[in-house]
């Protein structure tokens, strides 16, 4: 029996995105029943396969999921918008994207370094003087968190958060994808991009203490182009990290991050997990090739 699949989301606007094999589904919850969109996907690695080898496939799925998940977004947000047409354009995606890569490299990356910059003729140690940036930039990244989770939309986009997780936990334990059975699981996933950026900081700690330490400005130029390096380390090991069989070493590095999704996921209702399961449900029956049971809800379909 070949290995199956790892299905995996995002949250949205009042709605659950879940990716399969061959399609993502986008499920959001209106006032007058559950809004599906769908669309075929065709990943580069199958087109390319060179991108699909190791350490490579790490940063494409980055490239690929930060695409996905603005699209998914866009979706989510026009169904509560006076304008009819209001998903993002072309142009509105890229600018989307570049500002959100813009903000990361600064608040991640350039204000680290030059915080570390100020200190560093104290510390002798390259070792030493890369934990204390990677500790700043998980610091920035818990105020972040804590930051936006005392917002009211926020914090429903982190309910829907633990129910696309619950979802996918029932479904990789082999139970039918019930309210019911849904309901009883773990918002907590190791797949979960929360855990990937945990382990993204403290790869760039091991990666970046053999550099030693170069003025500001090529620490910057330095961490930016070692990125899709540290992104392809910390994928591998978060696809090591939800292996049953996963050595002890790999629990330690995925530990913080499972405990941080205590913040970025809540419980669910049953209507959030009602709208998880039909996004996992569309993509799972997709890929077996037949159509997607009703689940009760009004739905409308979008391709």
């Amino acid at each position: 029996m070949g290995q199956r699949f790892s299905y995996g989301g995002q949250a949205v606007i009042e709605g659950v995105m879940m990716r399969g094999r061959t399609n993502l589904a986008v499920a959001v919850r209106r006032s007058d029943g559950i809004v599906l969109h769908e669309e075929k996907l065709q990943p580069w690695a199958q087109r390319y396969p060179i991108l699909g080898v190791p350490l490579v496939r790490g940063s494409v799925a980055l490239i690929e999921s930060l695409i996905m998940g603005v699209r998914a977004l866009s979706f989510s947000a026009s169904q509560f918008a006076e304008e009819e047409e209001a998903e993002l354009t072309t142009k509105d995606m890229i600018l989307t994207i570049g500002f959100a890569v813009l903000l990361t490299v600064g608040l991640f990356i350039a204000l680290p370094a030059y915080m570390v910059r100020l200190v560093q003729a104290q510390i002798s140690s390259n070792v030493l003087l890369n934990i204390v940036e990677g500790l700043i930039k998980i610091g920035f990244f818990l105020l972040y968190i804590l930051g936006i989770s005392a917002m009211e939309d926020i914090r429903r986009v982190f309910e829907y958060h633990g129910a696309e997780h619950k979802a996918i936990n029932c479904y990789e334990a082999g139970e039918p994808l019930t309210v019911e059975n849904v309901a009883k699981y773990t918002t907590v996933h190791r797949r979960c991009g929360t855990n990937f950026l945990l382990i993204v900081f403290f790869t760039s700690i091991f990666v970046f203490s053999f550099f030693g330490r170069p003025p500001f400005l090529q620490r910057v130029l330095l961490h930016i182009a070692l990125l899709p390096v540290v992104a392809g380390i910390a994928y591998e090991l978060i696809r090591l990290a939800g292996r049953p069989n996963r050595p002890w070493w790999v629990e330690v590095i995925a530990a913080p991050g499972l405990l941080l999704q205590k913040l970025t996921t809540r419980e669910p209702d049953a209507d959030q997990i009602e709208v998880a399961i039909k996004a996992l449900q569309v993509v799972i029956d997709k890929d077996q090739a037949r159509p997607a049971d009703a689940l009760g809800s009004p739905c409308h379909v979008v391709h």
